[in-house]
């Protein structure tokens, strides 16, 4: 199974930015959808974007003109760019691969294989 490693979280002032990575231990260009998520303390984890293997890419309504999900095939990268963070951006964010082959959601029971995560904590 493919590893999964989330990195690149930290702690920023509102309006900032940051570039979370997901290395994957094997090819991610096999994988129909790939997915990164959060999940804030006492509050169930959701889907904040994913991209599908042709690069067509959805995102949650909340963070739709300021997050970009992208994919670097050749260094088995999963990329979440942050712009614009809202302290209702924090959580722990993770990335994890779709569970079917032939469809992407934004239903997170439709992924497995989770990283560990990264904290995203944003300040006002």
């Amino acid at each position: 199974q493919v590893q999964l490693v989330e990195s690149g979280g930290g702690s920023v002032q509102a309006g900032g930015s940051l570039r979370l990575s997901c290395a994957a231990s094997g090819r991610i260009s096999i994988f129909y959808c790939m997915g990164w998520f959060r999940q804030a303390p006492g509050q169930e984890r959701e889907v904040v974007a994913y991209i599908t293997d042709r690069g067509t890419t959805r995102y949650t309504e909340s963070v739709k003109g300021r997050f970009t999900i992208s994919k670097d095939n050749p260094k088995n990268t999963l990329v979440l760019q942050m712009n614009s963070l809202k302290p209702e951006d924090t959580a722990m964010y993770y990335c994890a691969q779709g569970t079917y082959d032939d469809k992407c959601s934004l239903n997170v029971h439709d992924y497995n294989n989770w990283g560990q995560g990264t904290q995203v904590a944003v300040s006002s």
